[in-house]
């Protein structure tokens, strides 16, 4: 099996008891996950199967899509509630204030990682460190917030819709919205309901897949490696270039026809052979003038 499972991801599990279970499910050991959501975090979770799990880096680089519940007036170790409380304060800031507080983070900021994540400073998680009673600094990573819409406003608690890029933590975010207004914050709730193209509504929980797979209906589930990168033009090898893309070659614009759009510098390309099987993804070259591969998907 080779392709990605959309899979909705309930609470109290991590990313890696989700793919722990469908091993057992599918009976096969290459599967690989794209990238993590925290075990009190609900939503979606793709995660790709057999040759797919060559995917799993470019799937992180995706953007994602959040709802997530912002609690003012209260500031935890973890950044969230499933941590020890350090602080609560009145929440006085007026709906207005909190709104202009949210909207000033649209856009790219510095955020500071939280110590309760994966990160590796010296070879060692920083949730490692966290649990041995350290608290370490940490450099500051740049993240963008595409869209950071308020769904809803009750305060002390503020519900907020994110579309942003990869390396973002939402907990770090309602920290930094509650340090601003002065009153601290956390995160009381998160669910993700996209990545990439896929969406919460077509995912399936584990006990979903887990039926289909009894029933033997399983590939009418697994989406093809090719559709994560629908967005990329894609091009047709000839019968005679059959072995230079076995072998994963480069191809010049003299053996591949490119339309003007790809002749961009660092263009990704969908290349398929002649029999229109997806071999992988190319990158145009604009000073050899060729496409050359960057991830081949054929074996």
């Amino acid at each position: 099996m080779d392709g990605i499972l959309n899979i909705y991801k309930e609470k109290d599990f991590t990313s890696h008891d989700v793919v722990a279970k469908l091993r057992g499910i599918l009976h096969m050991k290459k599967i690989g996950h794209t990238g993590t959501l925290d075990p009190q975090a609900t939503g979606i979770l793709p995660v790709c199967l057999g040759k797919a799990t060559k995917a799993c880096d470019m799937m992180t680089e995706k953007s994602k899509v959040y709802e997530t519940v912002l609690l003012l007036g209260v500031t935890t170790d973890t950044e969230d509630m499933t941590g020890r409380i350090l602080n609560t304060s009145p929440v006085t800031c007026s709906e207005k204030e909190a709104e202009v507080a949210i909207g000033s983070f649209l856009g790219s900021y510095e955020q500071i990682p939280p110590m309760y994540s994966a990160i590796k400073v010296n070879g060692k998680k920083l949730y490692e460190l966290a649990r041995e009673g350290k608290t370490i600094e940490r450099t500051p990573r740049p993240v963008t917030l595409y869209e950071l819409t308020i769904l809803s406003m009750d305060l002390p608690r503020v519900r907020l819709r994110i579309t942003c890029s990869k390396g973002t933590y939402i907990r770090s975010l309602c920290r930094d919205i509650g340090a601003k207004l002065g009153c601290g914050g956390c995160m009381e709730e998160l669910v993700r309901t996209r990545v990439g193209h896929f969406q919460i509504e077509n995912a399936l929980t584990l006990n979903q897949i887990e039926a289909y797979a009894k029933k033997g209906r399983i590939n009418e589930i697994i989406e093809p490696i090719d559709r994560i990168f629908a967005s990329c033009p894609a091009v047709f090898a000839s019968i005679q270039d059959r072995k230079l893309v076995q072998n994963g070659n480069s191809l010049t614009e003299k053996r591949i026809l490119l339309s003007q759009d790809m002749k961009k510098a660092g263009q990704w390309i969908r290349l398929y052979d002649d029999e229109k099987q997806f071999v992988g993804i190319y990158q145009y070259d604009s000073t050899k003038k060729q496409i050359k591969p960057v991830k081949m998907f054929l074996s």
